[in-house]
């Protein structure tokens, strides 16, 4: 029989193992629990969507990758987004968002800004830096700071665009090298701010150039569409809007109560994104706001992005998401219709960013014309950052 001593060094052994493999194994087992691909017919794909597919420039405004523990130059089987398929779905531009508060028992009706956070516990369990715990900013930045050590690894795959002068190099740059990807930060939610203006400029330092106001629930810049409030921009509020756009911070306005994107409408000198969302005309889901209000969006010169999931398009299949799109067209025109999947952002969607194809094939079956799809498909984002990038 083996000794104490022994026994004592085999259990040891035994739990240092199964702790090493909880942290190298659970985090990829929750991202592919958490961002799933659901059956779903897709389209026969046409010679010419193939043809059209191929002559696009594809953007895409809202992506939650960073927030997980995957090696986005890995052409992974789960998950919905990285560099290589980005590459094989010929994505020229991607917004990558950084989540940094999801409350416990998250809903798209009422939720506390009180609960049980979940990505304090997703830190924990990733081993992000211990200044992340208990810092909303220092986890917006962290997930910054994973963008900015790919442009600085592989510049010839990826090229941060922070400027309007960074945007026209990287355009000149993908001409001779298609795979070439834009990237650009933003946040999910001002939350990140930690209550303290001056994160702002330290976000806009690091290359953070779009920001929404809310999440899932009410915090120190006003009320979300899902929060307990229903208010609009507070004071704070306010000074943050006026602050970001000084600076050139575009200014995103999904999950905002009804109430903030109206305040925001009439104080805000840009015309404003909705990042990742559906028309409530077509899904009348609590997750979208008014058409009304999508119309006074765009009626200020804003773009509407279109996610892919389900309580943004009810059904969530290829051929709901055309339809949602077609519909968007028809409210606001299809100059202010845009991409935002909202991709690995804990959602099922019925296609990975390697085959936006299927969506060129759909939009095409619903009779959406060619000009139409290459301003949806990223055209309009073009055009939006070429206005409204800082210079």
């Amino acid at each position: 029989m083996p000794s104490k001593k022994v026994m004592f060094t085999i259990i040891s052994s035994f739990i240092i193992l199964v702790i090493i493999g909880f942290f190298v194994f659970f985090p990829a087992q929750l991202d592919k629990q958490t961002n799933r691909l659901h059956d779903s017919t897709l389209p026969a794909i046409s010679e010419q969507a193939r043809t059209l597919h191929r002559d696009l420039l594809i953007g895409d405004w809202h992506s939650d990758s960073l927030l997980w523990k995957r090696d986005l130059m890995d052409n992974h089987d789960y998950g919905h987004v990285d560099i290589p398929r980005l590459q094989q779905g010929n994505v020229a531009l991607q917004m990558f968002t950084t989540v940094t508060k999801s409350p416990d028992g998250i809903n798209y009706e009422t939720n506390s800004s009180d609960a049980s956070d979940n990505i304090t516990k997703l830190a924990l369990v990733n081993l992000w830096p211990t200044n992340t715990w208990s810092s909303l900013a220092e986890r917006a930045l962290f997930q910054g700071s994973k963008a900015l050590e790919l442009t600085d690894k592989f510049p010839q795959q990826v090229s941060l665009i922070t400027s309007k002068t960074a945007l026209s190099e990287f355009l000149l740059q993908r001409k001779a090298n298609p795979q070439l990807l834009g990237m650009l930060l933003g946040t999910e939610g001002s939350h990140a701010l930690d209550g303290d203006l001056s994160n702002i400029q330290r976000l806009y330092d690091s290359g953070f150039r779009m920001m929404s106001l809310q999440h899932f629930f009410d915090n120190k810049l006003g009320g979300s569409l899902h929060g307990e409030s229903g208010e609009g921009l507070t004071e704070f509020g306010r000074e943050a809007v006026q602050q970001m756009q000084f600076l050139g911070i575009m200014l995103d306005v999904s999950h905002s109560s009804e109430q903030v994107v109206k305040d925001v409408l009439i104080m805000s000198s840009q015309p404003v994104l909705v990042s990742h969302t559906g028309f409530y005309g077509h899904c009348p889901s609590p997750r979208n706001i008014s058409d009304d209000l999508m119309q006074q969006i765009a009626a200020n010169g804003g773009l509407i992005a279109v996610g892919y999931w389900d309580a943004a398009v009810c059904e969530s299949n290829v051929n709901e998401i055309a339809k949602a799109i077609q519909y968007g067209i028809t409210l606001v025109g299809s100059e202010h219709v845009a991409l935002g999947s909202d991709y690995d952002g804990a959602t099922s969607v019925p296609f990975d960013t390697s085959e936006l194809i299927y969506l060129t094939q759909a939009l095409l079956d619903l009779g959406v014309t060619e000009q139409q799809i290459k301003q949806v498909m990223g055209g309009n984002m073009l055009q939006y950052l070429q206005l409204h990038l800082p210079d």
